[in-house]
């Protein structure tokens, strides 16, 4: 089984997909790129997966997507409560 790690540093976005993150998680903040970094070093339940060329990185309510080869954040969206 090979492990994977997340480069941190390497995490970034387009302009796009700032607008994207922050339309779909309602957030305000000045550097969304930072925002993301901060939630996946900090945020003590942070899940991480990786299905096919993506990473999910699962935090509090909210899934961020980034791309396991580029480390481009593609998007980000709230998890929808279960029933």
């Amino acid at each position: 089984m090979r492990i994977e790690k997340i480069d941190i540093g390497k995490i970034h976005t387009t302009p796009m997909g700032e607008e994207r993150i922050l339309r779909n998680l309602g957030l305000n903040v000045e550097n969304v790129v930072d925002w993301c970094k901060s939630v996946v070093e900090n945020a003590p339940d942070t899940a991480f997966s990786r299905k096919g060329k993506n990473w999910y990185i699962s935090c509090e309510d909210f899934v961020i997507t980034i791309n396991a080869h580029s480390y481009t954040i593609i998007t980000a969206h709230k998890i929808k409560p279960q029933k």
